[in-house]
């Protein structure tokens, strides 16, 4: 039998902290959120993306510097808090039964990154929802476009939803803009993933149930970026479709009129449409023979938490 001193305890949590840095850093490494949302720091309780939206062209400078006050949004991404929290047993550090809490740690360190990843995954396919910087869903049919840069007069209203019909209502996928540096998506952090012990006797917690507390705990939230960098489908996942759909973001404008020179970089999809995806992007030859023009013509990213 151990004996539970300082010293163990100090051991014990090195060791935790240890794995859980190390499988956190590992799994962190090939992460989809890093591919589908830019990484913002926040200092403060919440941050305002004032500054979406705005889109100053260059010009020759001829004379004074032309300013041009664009439209403002008041969008803002509040931070949360997170957490998970690992019971260590008093008499499993009394019997050196220890091994297992290694192997635990690390599961923590791969669920912090897997965290992440599926809070993404969720802001993507519940962009039919949930607003944006113009104050329209993200994936919506009635994005505001004004026809003067400074964001004044009647505006048009644009789709980022390819729809071949109507009543289109399979499995979503979506094509994004991904190499620009503000990704349509924003995961805004406040604090890093951090691991904390609770191990004084002396806490009621600890006294009351004889387990010693690690647990992570990470500050942060997430959002939507431009929408004209997203395009959304509920239509069959075809050639035909995914043409109209890539075209689609190369039409989007910006206030005024000038195009924006979008072009979408990826296809994302759940497992259930990889099939249909590579049927599109890894053929290089068609059913009739014919040379495929979408071959690799953007990224593949098959995102299992879309499942």
């Amino acid at each position: 039998m151990a004996i539970i001193s300082n010293q163990t305890l100090n051991n014990l949590r090195t060791t935790i902290r240890g794995e859980f840095n190390i499988a956190f850093k590992n799994a962190n490494a090939n992460s989809l959120y890093k591919k589908l949302a830019t990484t913002i720091k926040s200092s403060s309780n919440s941050n305002t993306y004032g500054w979406l939206g705005k889109f100053p062209q260059m010009r020759e400078w001829v004379g004074s510097r032309v300013v041009k006050d664009m439209a403002e949004s008041s969008f803002q991404i509040v931070n949360k808090k997170y957490e998970a929290t690992l019971g260590v047993d008093r008499a499993d550090i009394e019997d050196d039964n220890l091994g297992l809490y290694s192997t635990i740690a690390q599961s923590m360190g791969q669920e912090a990154n897997d965290f992440l990843d599926r809070k993404v995954a969720e802001l993507l396919s519940g962009g039919f929802s949930a607003l944006c910087y113009d104050g329209q869903n993200f994936f919506d049919d009635s994005h505001p476009v004004y026809p003067n840069a400074d964001g004044t007069g009647v505006a048009a209203t644009v789709s980022n939803i390819y729809a071949k019909t109507g009543s289109d209502n399979g499995t979503p996928w979506y094509l994004l803009s991904l190499d620009r540096p503000l990704k349509p998506l924003i995961h805004q952090e406040r604090t890093g993933m951090e691991l904390e012990a609770l191990t004084d006797l002396k806490n009621e917690t600890v006294f009351t149930d004889d387990k010693y507390r690690y647990g992570i705990r990470y500050r942060g939230n997430f959002g939507y970026g431009l929408w004209q960098q997203a395009v959304a489908s509920k239509s069959d996942l075809n050639d035909a479709n995914f043409e109209a759909a890539y075209s689609m973001m190369q039409g989007f404008k910006r206030d005024g009129g000038d195009p924006m020179g979008m072009r979408p970089t990826a296809l994302v999809v759940p497992p259930s449409l990889q099939s249909a995806a590579e049927k599109i992007l890894k053929r290089t030859v068609l059913d009739n023979g014919a040379g495929n023009t979408n071959y690799n013509k953007v990224e593949l990213i098959v995102n299992p938490w879309l499942a």
